[in-house]
């Protein structure tokens, strides 16, 4: 799939998804996190089909998140390992589970509650901040076209900007 026929925008958001945005790569990678190495330990732990399981591993990675390496020099078998890219999506893991924490299961109904292992205290809520910390609101950021913006995403930014002008000045 194209991204510029699925997001006008040509923008991170679409393609991330195209490759991480079914719930199966995602229940993967968080797996992945937890340790889970092993093509067999994926399917017990996620109850994933091996026909399913093993197209969504092609693909991660294909894509850069994890790597097939086998478990020892010359082995048939292999393990599942986070790349440097694999472990940066660490903060999107949490914020999805944060964000479904609050507005799916409430307070005092969280599944999982990740903990900081140095003082078992629950990590803090992951905020978007600007270069000298502050918390930013949505109000308070503002999109841009970037160097790889394609004419109808900066056109359709642009506008966004003249929008916000707008909005400011009333």
């Amino acid at each position: 799939m194209k991204m510029e026929k699925f997001d006008p925008l040509n923008g991170s958001i679409a393609h991330v998804l195209n490759f991480l945005g079914e719930g199966w790569s995602m229940l993967i990678i968080r797996e992945a996190f937890f340790g889970i190495r092993r093509f067999e330990e994926f399917q017990t732990h996620l109850g994933i089909a091996r026909n399913i399981l093993t197209t969504r591993l092609k693909r991660l990675c294909d894509n850069g998140i994890l790597e097939r390496v086998p478990i020892k020099e010359g082995a048939k078998r292999h393990e599942y390992l986070l790349t440097t890219k694999g472990k940066e999506l660490l903060p999107l893991l949490i914020t999805l589970t944060q964000w479904g924490d609050k507005w799916i299961y409430g307070k005092g109904k969280e599944p999982i509650i990740f903990l900081d292992r140095e003082n078992a205290k629950p990590i803090s809520p992951i905020l978007v901040h600007a270069n000298d910390g502050r918390k930013l609101r949505p109000r308070e950021i503002m999109p841009t076209a970037g160097p790889g913006a394609n004419k109808e995403a900066r056109d359709r930014l642009q506008e966004l900007a003249e929008l916000a002008r707008e909005l400011d000045n009333k």
